[in-house]
């Protein structure tokens, strides 16, 4: 049996997503920037595209710049918000996905100020001390925090964050990346400057995403060269993965209590069969607001704890012991040192999809209990 359980590393295409990519694949191939009948035809789908993610965001598709991914729009928003918005001081947390961190303390050679802001044993952030932080500040201030975490899940209010940003001056920058197709998100309510998806996350194709760019604020591009997306980034637009986002965001947005309904009670079968049948389990971050497509455990102590990915994997599970985006690094989780979180004991992360059913959770507790235990689980 094969299970997936890895859906916040990457999430398997929507069979619709793939069919909408295909005449792009195969007969619709002109240039974006030719301007014949060829290249018009990819434009219009492009321009098509915009306003569709534009329509779920409730934003202007003038707003919309696609991109490579997420780790690109990270970059594009938090270096673009230094070197274009006069930017001197930026307010994070030390449990951001590296595509920030790495950016933040690129800006820190940059004589940017870099302000930590503090968490509490479960990832949520201190508004308390965000405040104090951002009323402190001598300096033009980006805010740089995620919607939800994506190794422990932990939720962060953008509506609270959003008003303390507006009330001291603040730029706001959100990775939504693990939220972004599974939480309703409108960008005419909840005031941010820059927002990011990544396609791969919510069910579309591999390399692509985009950067939502607030009206009131313009960055010059990231990649130089061309003239594509209205001079925002240079280079031949994916025009096959951009149709295949589009679609499979609208999907995402058509189904979100549906599908959220049916995660969250894989998620709540799982964490029962877990602690009912594994003495010692305990969950890493926050049980009462957080992100329902993610589940990181803590587990007791055994001899087989430094092998447990391994011989999931040869059960044909797939799981994580932290983010797929520091694969080949030795170093562990840095989310869960942050937190202080016991490292003595092995800790998992499971993350679901639409796609996951009842079965393969009580497979994959069954196998887990006995690489700890030795003994199966009862059907």
């Amino acid at each position: 049996m094969k299970v997936y359980l890895d859906n916040a590393a990457t999430t398997p295409m929507a069979p619709e997503a793939l069919e909408a990519m295909m005449p792009y694949l195969q007969n619709h191939f002109g240039n974006p920037s030719s301007t014949h009948q060829f290249g018009r035809a990819s434009k219009s789908a492009i321009e098509t595209s915009r306003k569709t993610i534009a329509r779920l965001l409730n934003c202007s598709p003038m707003e919309i710049c696609f991109t490579s991914g997420g780790t690109e729009a990270d970059n594009m928003a938090i270096n673009g918000a230094v070197n274009e918005l006069g930017v001197k001081h930026i307010i994070s947390s030390p449990t951001e996905h590296h595509a920030v961190l790495h950016s933040v303390s690129h800006c820190a050679s940059n004589d940017v100020r870099i302000s930590m802001v503090n968490l509490d044993a479960r990832g949520h952030v201190d508004l308390d001390h965000l405040k104090e932080l951002l009323a402190s500040a001598k300096e033009k201030t980006l805010v740089s925090l995620m919607h939800a975490n994506n190794e422990v899940g932990t939720l962060l209010d953008l509506d609270k964050v959003s008003a303390l940003c507006e009330e001291y001056g603040a730029l706001f920058h959100s990775d939504t990346v693990q939220t972004m197709g599974h939480y309703p998100l409108d960008l005419a309510k909840t005031k941010i400057h820059f927002v990011v998806g990544a396609a791969h996350k919510f069910h579309g194709p591999k390399g692509v995403g985009f950067l939502y760019i607030n009206r009131a604020v313009h960055v010059r591009p990231l990649i130089r060269g061309g003239s594509q997306e209205r001079n925002m980034r240079a280079g031949t637009e994916n025009i096959y993965g951009i149709v295949g986002m589009a679609k499979a965001l609208e999907l995402a947005c058509e189904h979100f209590d549906a599908h959220r309904t049916h995660i969250e009670n894989l998620k709540a079968h799982m964490k029962s069969r877990l602690q009912a049948k594994i003495p010692g389990v305990s969950i890493n971050g926050c049980e009462e607001r957080s992100l329902y497509t993610v589940l990181n455990v803590r587990l007791p102590e055994s001899e087989n704890a430094s092998m447990l990915l391994f011989l999931l994997d040869i059960d044909g599970i797939a799981c994580s012991g932290g983010s797929a985006c520091s694969s080949g690094s030795n170093q562990g989780s840095h989310v869960l040192r942050a937190l202080q979180v016991d490292n003595t004991a092995p800790s998992i992360r499971f993350s679901f999809s639409r796609y996951t059913t009842i079965e393969e959770i009580d497979y994959a507790v069954n196998r887990l209990k006995v690489h700890l235990i030795g003994k199966s689980v009862p059907a």
